[in-house]
């Protein structure tokens, strides 16, 4: 059973009002009582509500952000989007990851049942979080940054337009043998999806033949494009569901003999920094990183702050992308 305000106090030996001022740092609070509070505090493992964190406010003015990890491309220019509107609010955020597996999944649930932030943004969740009974269960605002995880609202890209985005610009190149390097998750079927729906319009085949698994990661690009390469499968362009993919892409063509774009064009996708910068450079569908951390922070703070102008907080946002053509398929 979850420890409470009034646990500590008993504990303590004060009342929930001194707990709550401890928590706080009031400096009218006895050094030797504060000292007694925090060690109940640190002992039975208590993590403050809102409420007992400032009687007075009501609330933690705290928006959580929880991610997969801080070190995939781009993460760092979506928390920036989030931050430039959360601290414009006078709100502060509190990140977490889940980085550690279960015992970060403990730790957030924690956090959750004690009510440690207003509102919640969940960067591309595992369903082990959107499944969470103790988030389900709550009142808590949620909403989800890449990623349609019902009951939650969403904030996404545009990832199968985009994609039709490439397969249209192929086709325009009259390059009609076209193979796909595509990666797990939701948003990689999404970007599948959308590129198989152009060549289906336009009457191009494009069997399972021509579709290679692989991670999101240059060596597994690498490795993908070698065995369809091996295959013997003939194509003349290559899309890769992730730019760092596409580097990998680049790398496993120029090592079997195939000049880009000469005889291989390829295209990527998320517009990261290193695009600009692989050799030729990178054709790629730019997302609108920050753009989507503004606006998921947006609806939320629209709900906690009451504002009617904001969107409701239902449904999902979803921003467009844009093609960026480079050296790689111009």
């Amino acid at each position: 059973m979850r420890v409470t305000i009034a646990e500590v106090a008993r504990r303590a030996r004060v009342s929930k009002t001194t707990v709550s001022r401890v928590l706080n740092n009031k400096s009218d609070v006895d050094a030797a009582t504060a000292v007694r509070v925090r060690e109940v505090i640190a002992a039975t493992g208590y993590i403050p509500s809102a409420g007992a964190v400032s009687l007075a406010k009501g609330r933690t003015r705290l928006v959580g952000v929880l991610v997969p990890a801080l070190s995939p491309p781009g993460i760092g220019e979506v928390l920036q989007g989030v931050a430039d509107v959360v601290e414009a609010s006078d709100h502060s955020l509190l990140l977490s990851t889940t980085n550690r597996g279960a015992d970060s999944l403990e730790r957030f649930t924690r956090q959750v049942r004690a009510h440690a932030f207003d509102g919640l943004l969940l960067l591309d969740p595992p369903a082990a979080v959107t499944d969470n009974s103790a988030l389900r269960d709550s009142d808590l605002p949620v909403v989800v940054i890449d990623g349609a995880r019902a009951p939650f609202p969403s904030v996404a890209g545009d990832d199968a337009a985009g994609a039709a985005a490439v397969a249209r610009h192929f086709l325009s190149r009259n390059r009609r043998r076209v193979a796909v390097v595509t990666g797990p998750g939701d948003r990689a079927t999404a970007r599948l999806a959308g590129f198989r729906s152009v060549l289906g319009e336009a009457g191009v085949p494009f069997a399972d033949d021509r579709v290679a698994e692989a991670a999101f990661t240059a060596g597994s690009g690498r490795s993908a494009v070698r065995r369809l390469v091996a295959s013997g499968l003939v194509f003349d362009a290559v899309f890769a569901c992730d730019d760092v993919v596409a580097a990998g892409v680049l790398i496993g063509l120029r090592e079997a003999g195939r000049a880009v774009p000469d005889d291989v064009a390829v295209a990527g996708f998320g517009d990261l920094p290193l695009s600009a910068f692989t050799q030729p450079p990178l054709t790629t569908v730019r997302r609108p990183l920050r753009a989507l951390g503004e606006a998921a922070a947006r609806r939320l703070l629209g709900k906690l702050l009451g504002d009617a102008g904001e969107t409701p907080l239902t449904g999902p946002t979803v921003l467009p992308t844009d093609l960026v053509v480079r050296a790689s398929a111009p």
